[in-house]
């Protein structure tokens, strides 16, 4: 039986709305929509270039717009060569450093622009940002890209986490195959079940009638190039308000983005950031799980509050560096959320008072069993320890979401994963005190496997009293040989509260996130038996794997 395969169009233009089809520089026009602007009354304008629709629901620019052409800015917004009204070629990542640059230069030239323009918007909108500043239009003075990075392009081939070579990130190659096909949309279960897992997307294109372009071009091993200006971090800098999300899907590579930047010349002087505990479709850890009166995609009063501290921060930025009522000192370099507690403020990130805080896989013949399993111990056991695990390709390990654009909407309890035979469970102590994790979190691992290749998935999870445990942060990385592997579980500003436990899980899979591996040196997209394997972690002193934390002095509360 065919998937069941929905095709969304366009959503009609709000009245309020001039629309506008504005000539790129090889005649191709992109459909804009212009908000606010009053003919002779030059305005400072913030731009968004998007994807999906200018005109949904989704992106809800029409509320957007509301809120910054109430402090004087004219908004335009734009879907992106080849998508939806737009005319060109449906093929993400390429094209927009022209098309930035392009659209820039339109809106320079209009009477109600004052020459100036800032950029605003997540994900593939933060993305047409950093394009935007590879082409390096002197009108551009400040962007806001928020859950995003400098190679936001989902790759069919990895999860980009910044530890090596990846296992495959099918939520990639699902919203490369939903989005990416034609200018329209099209929404679709897919049966990652069957094998080889590639016959499933097969079965979609055949419903759709059409393929997508980048789905092929990354599957055959020809990546997408997006830039071709220089990259973002050699551009001329701009100022850069960095909204990560501690729950985003992409909050590894956008901390990446803004450490790197961060200690560039130029760069670092116009760095700011602020980091809240949202994941990818802005759902708060202090309303997770969401109840139908706190999901924004669904109430109306809760998409209002929502929006309000979704574009209250670019304002203030924007009055700085687009409009200049307000001074850079008044804002605060670092803002950042600690997950049960509340806001804080810094000069830096990571915090100058931050140290690391090392803790040691112990007691692994426990690990296998039910949680709490091993122990997180302050320092290494004498000798040599070890434990296993098994990869099973017909009995994977579930993800923690089963999308994790969506982490906080549902924040599942993973305990019945933790106590699963097939993973290994190490638990630090309970304390009378918080424990305050503010920073960089990555994992030492030496392992070995007797499979050609194998993954090994990683998660640090929150175990509560009354026994349930919820995601913190995760990582992954792949493997062809034994030996110590690092593994980075990104950064966070996160309470252990009293009676709470830090619990690091290991796995051998992660699905439906990740393709699983074939275990041999069969294309992991085209086998129909992939390999079942044994894994093994060594620990102790001889080979001391262990959790690596960034942790603040006790508070004395």
């Amino acid at each position: 039986m065919s998937p069941a395969v929905q095709r969304v169009t366009p959503e009609p233009a709000p009245p309020h709305a001039e629309q506008h089809m504005v000539r790129m520089r090889d005649g191709v026009l992109l459909a804009t929509d212009v908000y606010g602007a009053t003919p002779g009354r030059p305005a400072p304008t913030v731009l968004a270039r998007v994807p999906y629709d200018k005109n949904s629901r989704y992106v809800f620019f029409d509320k957007i717009a509301e809120r910054f052409t109430a402090h004087g800015y004219v908004v335009v917004v734009q879907d992106v060569r080849g998508k939806f009204r737009s005319q060109g070629q449906t093929l993400g990542w390429t094209g927009e450093v022209d098309d930035g640059y392009d659209t820039i230069e339109w809106i320079v030239r209009q009477s109600w622009s004052d020459g100036i323009v800032g950029m605003f918007g997540d994900s593939y909108y933060g993305f047409t940002q950093w394009s935007a500043v590879s082409s390096q239009h002197p009108a551009l003075r400040a962007i806001v890209p928020r859950v995003t990075c400098t190679t936001n392009a989902p790759g069919i081939a990895t999860y980009d986490s910044g530890s090596g070579r990846q296992p495959l990130w099918l939520e990639g190659a699902t919203y490369q195959a939903q989005v990416w096909v034609d200018n329209d949309t099209y929404e679709f279960d897919v049966d990652l079940t069957r094998r080889p897992v590639i016959a499933a997307y097969e079965e979609v294109f055949t419903a759709i009638g059409k393929r997508s372009a980048g789905f092929d071009l990354v599957l055959g091993g020809i990546p997408l190039a997006p830039y071709n200006g220089p990259h973002p971090y050699d551009a001329r800098p701009v100022p850069v308000l960095h909204c990560v999300g501690w729950f985003d899907n992409l909050g590894i590579a956008h901390m990446r983005d803004y450490t790197e930047l961060a200690e560039r010349p130029g760069w670092a002087a116009v760095q700011y950031l602020i980091a809240d505990t949202i994941d990818h479709e802005n759902y708060f850890l202090e309303d997770a799980p969401a109840t139908p009166e706190t999901d924004h995609l669904a109430d109306a009063a809760a998409l209002e509050r929502m929006l309000d501290s979704y574009t209250g921060p670019a304002i203030e930025f924007f009055d700085v560096f687009l409009k200049g009522t307000a001074q850079p000192d008044s804002l605060p370099r670092v803002r950042w959320k600690l997950g049960h507690e509340g806001w804080r403020t810094s000069e830096a990130w990571p915090l100058p008072e931050a140290t690391t805080a090392e803790l040691y896989l112990a007691e692994p013949d426990a690990a296998a069993g039910r949680a709490p399993g091993g122990t997180l111990a302050p320092r290494p056991a004498a000798g040599a320890e070890s434990a296993e695990w098994r990869y099973d390709p017909d009995d994977l390990v579930p993800s923690a979401a089963a999308d994790t654009f969506l982490q906080l909407r549902d924040h599942v309890d993973e305990r019945p994963t933790l106590d699963r035979d097939d993973v290994l469970v190490f638990t630090g102590p309970a304390s009378d005190r918080p424990l305050d994790l503010a920073g960089p979190v990555h994992a030492m691992l030496h392992v070995e496997s007797t499979a050609h290749t194998f993954d090994v998935f990683v998660r640090l999870l929150d175990l509560a009293p009354d026994g349930t445990a919820r995601l913190i942060v995760r990582g992954c990385a792949q493997a062809d040989e034994p030996g110590e592997v690092e593994i980075a579980l990104g950064h966070t500003g996160y309470r252990m509260r009293p009676g709470h436990r830090l619990a690091l899980m290991i796995a051998g899979s992660d699905f439906p996130n990740h393709l699983p591996n074939s275990g041999s040196t069969e294309n992991p997209w085209l086998t129909t038996a992939p390999k079942a394997s044994l894994q093994k972690l060594r620990t102790g002193s001889a080979h001391p794997s262990r959790l690596c934390l960034t942790v603040l002095p006790e508070s004395g509360e």
